[in-house]
């Protein structure tokens, strides 16, 4: 099978679309989300999607093949929360690194199904790690600026636990993503340089900011240009944004990024922004068009969805990926 570097030179790369938005339409239950294994754990589970790769497999499995279905190469591992930060909200530290294996494992059984089935159009797992519900660069407490509820040590050893478990699950890709603080991602990607040296080995790597709002910066308030100069120390397979945005918001970022760096670039944006009540109307159909812009413009080598998005846009979106080429960078950095 060819490597993913060999792929993103040929063509666009697609990737899944939201996770989430696809487990809600399932409608679990707090009894779903237990399973038999969890029954009598102490503590309320609904709502932790990690968890459901250990009690809905079924459901994991058939939100990843619909995404093939419609034209992915790239699917996310169900561990946006898998670490110990993450999964200290339902006690549950202790099974972090199961959550992220069997995450992986499931992705990887779906992605070798759908490669066999067509090996011109090889299929790969990416392993999501998201920016966890802490920042390491601001203060939660108004009162008292100077103020850390993480330290850079304890987001690098909770990332390296995670990195371990979606490798030896299979993962292709890791992909650090939803960033809103940037000294968060630099303790993943630091794990990750850990891991890389202490086994030997090679592993692409995909970077993912979110801007915020309109004011074109990270939640820690870093420009586009400084977001990318805080990474650039790493070899990357691609940096992006993803989330927060809908994709038309989102373009101008993305010009930015194109003109400032050879690395391959990604976007997943939302379907849209939320309405009153916290759903996303865009259609596939209204994303197709806004995603075309970014083709023409000769923008992304990876795109896919983010909150939202469903099988539905991301067949769009292939079908329009196919008519182009991916970026090729003038830039320098």
């Amino acid at each position: 099978m060819s490597t993913i570097q060999e792929e993103i030179k040929k063509r666009i790369l697609v990737l899944d679309g939201a996770m989430g938005t696809m487990l809600q339409r399932y409608n679990f239950s707090e009894e779903d989300f237990r399973g038999e294994r969890f029954k009598d754990f102490p503590h309320p589970l609904k709502g932790n999607n990690d968890l459901l790769s250990l009690t809905q497999p079924q459901a994991i499995k058939a939100v990843h093949a619909a995404y093939f279905e419609a034209g992915a190469d790239i699917v996310e591992t169900n561990t946006f929360s898998g670490t110990t930060i993450g999964m200290a909200d339902y006690h549950l530290e202790d099974l972090v690194y199961e959550l992220n294996y069997e995450s992986a494992k499931l992705a990887r059984e779906v992605a070798d199904e759908f490669t066999a089935k067509n090996p011109d159009q090889p299929r790969f797992v990416a392993g999501s790690i998201g920016p966890t519900n802490r920042t390491a660069s601001m203060s939660p407490d108004v009162n008292d600026p100077g103020y850390r509820a993480v330290t850079f040590d304890d987001l690098r050893i909770a990332y390296k636990q995670q990195v371990e478990a979606l490798l030896d699950g299979g993962c292709d890709i890791l992909l650090v993503e939803t960033i809103f603080d940037t000294l968060n991602a630099k303790a993943a990607l630091f794990a990750i340089e850990e891991v890389k040296e202490e086994r030997n080995i090679d592993v692409p790597i995909m970077v993912s900011g979110t801007i915020t709002d309109a004011s074109g910066r990270t939640l820690s308030g870093q420009t586009v240009e400084a977001f990318l100069i805080s990474v650039l120390h790493i070899p990357l397979l691609s940096v992006g944004f993803n989330c927060a945005l809908g994709a038309d918001l989102l373009k101008p970022y993305l010009q930015t990024l194109s003109h400032n760096t050879s690395f391959n670039i990604s976007a997943h944006p939302n379907a849209g922004l939320p309405n009153a009540f916290g759903e996303y109307d865009e259609t596939p159909e209204e994303m197709q068009a806004q995603i075309r812009s970014y083709l023409e413009d000769n923008l992304i080598n990876i795109i896919g969805g983010c909150c939202g998005t469903t099988p539905e846009h991301i067949k769009l979106i292939a079908d329009i990926a196919k008519e182009y080429k991916p970026r090729v960078s003038t830039a320098v950095m």
